[in-house]
């Protein structure tokens, strides 16, 4: 902004000096003329015969020179009057008037209009009627000036003083840029440590800060703190709520089995289900709380490979393809715990659903999301079928026996770290699940 400003303060002073120089240079102009010519009438008076006579110089070769631009000239305004007195430059040749109702004279007798000049220049006529001697016998007076002489000098002035006021604003814009530069240099400061705190790398923003950026430096260790702090009492909260539900639910299957009949079964089938509910929702209680923090980070391809070990061993008669390539570099902005449950479950999902493949594979979906496809070659959904699986609250597997908490809780889980879940149809045939997580772009090593 303060560049801007320093541009446009320029401008406006090149302009008035521009003006200013115009005005004085043509000020100086007329005044010459005008000085010209009374030189030229305190030169000239009238024979006796009746004649023009004297030998005017004005003390300027320009009036010498053929077609200079610089002429005078002196003609008889009264009938008894006879001759005519030229400048050296305008020889024989003429300079045509204006009419004196065009151009009046003005109330010091004098006037002044413009007219081509012998080489096409643009002349600046001054003009006067001057009595001469006692019988009244007066002549025409007329000095010429080469504007095109002003208007070219003014130019090049113009021009001279827009190269020097571009060089001081451009000077003016580096040393701008300069100060900003040095008074940025605490900030970015800040910024680089801020990015070790976001990489897990450190716990509050470690430097030299001068005192103007200290006190930020200070606030945000502090909110660091805090926020470390409610993720702590969170996960208190959570184990806590855990712990206090636990015993009573299994009070409640026990007394089931007790019961028994179909009484009893209905009891503990409602005590399981609480069961599963309860963990679903203190899980999402637990995301909610860490997807805001700002130390968990996870890199991708090991739990993907460990993931997939795990699936071969539990379905030996499923191909399970991986391409461990796909998942490299690739850093997942949240807890490790968090991104093995999503993609387990949709692993388990598809397992059990494939007729004998699964596919999974990640890949980078813009500078700050990554994704996880996970591809069976079951029947898979139809269109109307996926639409309607992915509305919010809706189960994905509706169809299989079971509590269907799996991709509900994939749902959930990715909402919390502000993804997203898509349904299409796979290229093995079956369903497609593609999962977008955010993604840390860091090149420090993590642990």
């Amino acid at each position: 902004m303060s560049s801007l400003w320093t541009i446009a303060a320029l401008l406006a002073v090149g302009i008035l000096i521009s003006a200013l120089y115009r005005q004085s240079a043509e000020n100086s102009f007329s005044a010459l003329l005008e000085a010209q010519l009374f030189n030229l009438i305190n030169s000239v008076s009238v024979s006796e015969a009746g004649f023009l006579t004297g030998s005017p110089n004005l003390g300027d070769l320009k009036y010498v020179q053929p077609e200079s631009g610089w002429y005078w000239e002196i003609v008889p305004a009264s009938q008894d009057l006879r001759g005519r007195l030229t400048s050296s430059s305008l020889g024989y040749s003429a300079i045509s008037t204006e009419p004196i109702e065009a151009v009046p004279f003005e109330f010091d007798y004098q006037r002044t209009y413009t007219k081509p000049g012998l080489a096409g220049e643009e002349l600046q006529i001054l003009e006067t009627e001057v009595v001469l001697d006692d019988s009244n016998r007066a002549a025409r007076f007329r000095v010429m000036g080469n504007k095109s002489e002003l208007d070219d000098e003014t130019n090049a002035f113009d021009q001279r003083l827009a190269l020097y006021l571009a060089i001081v604003c451009m000077g003016s814009v580096i040393i701008n840029a300069g100060v900003i530069l040095v008074a940025l240099r605490p900030l970015r400061t800040v910024r680089r440590a801020l990015s070790r705190v976001r990489a897990g790398q450190a716990e509050k923003l470690e430097g030299d800060f001068p005192f103007e950026v200290a006190p930020l430096a200070d606030e945000m260790n502090a909110l660091v703190a805090n926020n470390r702090r409610i993720v702590e009492r969170a996960r208190t909260q959570v184990g806590n709520l855990a712990h206090s539900l636990k015993t009573p639910i299994a009070v409640l299957v026990n007394e089931a089995d007790r019961i028994g009949g179909t009484s009893g079964q209905i009891v503990k089938d409602q005590g399981g289900r609480m069961r599963e509910q309860v963990q679903h929702y203190l899980d999402r209680a637990r995301v909610a709380a860490q997807s805001e923090s700002v130390v968990y980070r996870t890199p991708v391809q090991p739990v993907l490979e460990r993931l997939v070990r795990v699936i071969a061993k539990l379905s030996p008669d499923l191909k399970v393809v991986f391409e461990a390539e796909t998942a490299a570099g690739l850093v997942f902005a949240g807890e490790r715990q968090d991104y093995e449950e999503i993609v387990g479950n949709l692993l388990e999902n598809a397992s059990k659903w494939a007729r004998g493949k699964v596919q999974l594979t990640c890949r980078a979906a813009g500078p700050d999301r990554f994704e996880t496809i996970v591809e069976d070659d079951g029947p898979g959904l139809s269109e109307d079928e996926r639409r309607e699986a992915i509305k919010r609250g809706r189960r994905f597997d509706e169809t299989v026996p079971g509590s269907g908490l799996g991709l509900s809780i994939v749902s959930d889980t990715v909402r919390e770290y502000q993804g997203d879940v898509r349904l299409e149809r796979s290229a093995l045939g079956g369903l497609a699940v593609i999962v977008a997580l955010p993604h840390l772009h860091t090149s420090a090593s993590l642990t």
